[in-house]
């Protein structure tokens, strides 16, 4: 019961560092894209050192940025920028971060005017559009995927394996249980009949119940599947449920997160924001080819304890797509929420100006 208790208290703290917006077991940095589609030139910088230096446009003039930063994988690809603004100064825009543990904190400063790009669940972007008459758009996609199911069973390997099942899941009423039941429903199975579902209130307390073998399988998003990990050898992924996506919906990907930004700002600093997608190209760059270091650095800016990034970072799904590459993908997510719940994405899908497509 000690231990039970002292694996609880640690989860708790973990879970007070950041806050998760919902993987895949593959070389996540394929995934990484300059978003071609919108004309953006940008090439994937092959850098290992501790010296690389951004590479900077001349031809374009920065401005004051204020950026809104979840804490946990959303933040985790914008560690290096960080540094490279607030600790070298060597981006053209003069950036300002502000820390959240929440979305609503995310929407909280877009609204008040207070922020003028931040990270926020795709779905959220898509209420937060209705909400304030279209005065947002979104401008990248910055996480894929983050959802696992894990297995103390060593039985699934498989979607179609839970029949008969009882499942613990966290996210009820969000994404992670819309994305779930939409993918049993994908299989020919009813929620609540064919496949058990339980909910847990908390990532950490299901992630102790996993931990402790009081749950045999259990649906959790990262950085919780990787403290899993780490804390019990009994326990496996069984199913990234991002590649259960595409192999279900071929042709498109489990889009979780995306950046913003309000279209007052956006109207007077076009230059700025491609400043900012650039440098969030390269931040996600730097953090899928660098893990170890780019960890130090998610520690050092409070975004996740170094331990923890380092084994998230492969599991994490972090991209930049931008540009009419990332419209379907958006669309396609946005379609599945609002089947399940018109209430997840705002009472309507978001018309085309919900996109900047540069």
């Amino acid at each position: 019961m000690m231990g039970m208790r002292r694996l609880m208290l640690g989860l708790v703290c973990i879970l007070m560092v950041f806050s998760l917006v919902s993987c895949s077991d593959g070389d996540i940095s394929s995934h990484v894209s300059s978003g071609a589609d919108s004309g953006n030139d940008i090439s994937l910088s092959e850098n290992d050192d501790d010296d690389y230096i951004p590479p900077v446009n001349h031809e374009l003039v920065g401005a004051r940025v204020r950026v809104g930063v979840l804490r946990g994988p959303s933040g985790m690809g914008l560690a290096p920028l960080m540094q490279w603004a607030e600790g070298e100064q060597r981006t053209v825009n003069s950036y300002h971060f502000t820390q959240g543990g929440a979305p609503e904190d995310m929407t909280a400063g877009l609204i008040s005017g207070s922020l003028d790009i931040a990270q926020l669940p795709v779905n959220l972007a898509s209420v937060l559009y209705h909400r304030l008459d279209g005065d947002i758009r979104v401008i990248a996609i910055n996480i894929l995927g983050v959802l696992s199911i894990l297995d103390r069973t060593g039985e699934i390997s498989g979607i179609e394996d839970l029949r008969g099942r009882t499942i613990h899941i966290t996210g009820q009423g969000a994404m992670p249980q819309f994305v779930f039941e939409h993918l049993l429903r994908q299989h020919n199975m009813q929620p609540g009949v064919d496949v058990t579902i339980v909910y847990n209130a908390e990532h950490s307390e299901l992630a102790a119940l996993l931990v402790a073998g009081n749950v045999d399988i259990g649906l959790l998003p990262q950085p919780f599947v990787a403290t899993v990990l780490q804390r019990s050898d009994d326990v496996r992924i069984a199913i990234d449920l991002s590649e259960a996506w595409e192999e279900a919906n071929p042709g498109l990907q489990l889009v979780q997160g995306v950046v913003v930004v309000r279209v007052p700002f956006l109207e007077q600093h076009p230059n700025a924001v491609t400043l900012f997608l650039r440098d969030h190209f390269e931040s996600v760059s730097y953090v899928n080819l660098n893990a170890d270091r780019a960890a130090v650095l998610m520690e050092q800016y409070d975004i996740l304890p170094a331990e923890i990034a380092a084994a998230a970072i492969p599991h994490s799904n972090l991209v930049h797509i931008e540009g009419a590459e990332m419209r379907p993908l958006i669309e396609s997510i946005l379609e599945v929420l609002y089947e399940a719940n018109p209430q997840a994405v705002g009472g309507a899908l978001p018309d085309e100006d919900f996109f900047f497509l540069g």
